[in-house]
């Protein structure tokens, strides 16, 4: 994939629509893209997360340890971001997430995309109404499981 190419794909992520050019070139120049196929693993729960991943093309699941096996929690699709979790808060993963199907994603280290936050306010403000609706998710689940 051309540099332009990797660029208009990011644009069409909602995360990154914000940007101006040389933000997203910087981006793409600065990441890695890479392929999983089904059932691979992208990070652990319990792992040290240096990357994020943001899914360009696919579906992954998202599990816990319930302490009898894994439990799958949620999932995401393109255009969602997965890992940023560890990267935010500065704690080992939560969650281990699996490609459900072939999936392409963007890994972006945890330097970029620190380096992200602090230069593009729309960005940090974003990731953070993301966590907060994953907390938000999150609790409602243990309530409606412990009533």
């Amino acid at each position: 994939m051309s540099l332009t190419e990797e660029v208009e794909a990011l644009r069409n992520i909602t995360l990154f629509s914000s940007l101006d050019e040389s933000k997203l070139k910087l981006l793409a120049f600065t990441s890695e893209w890479i392929t999983y196929q089904a059932d691979e693993v992208l990070c652990k729960e319990g792992e040290k997360g240096e990357d994020a991943y943001v899914i360009m093309e696919g579906d992954v699941d998202i599990y816990v340890d319930s302490g009898d096996g894994q439990l799958l929690v949620t999932s995401h699709g393109a255009g969602e971001i997965v890992g940023e979790t560890a990267i935010v808060c500065d704690v080992p993963r939560t969650a281990t997430v699996v490609a459900r199907n072939e999936l392409v994603v963007l890994k972006i280290t945890k330097d970029v995309f620190m380096q992200l936050l602090e230069g593009c306010p729309e960005v940090a403000i974003a990731v953070i109404r993301e966590l907060a609706l994953r907390v938000n998710d999150g609790v409602r689940m243990a309530l409606r499981g412990s009533g």
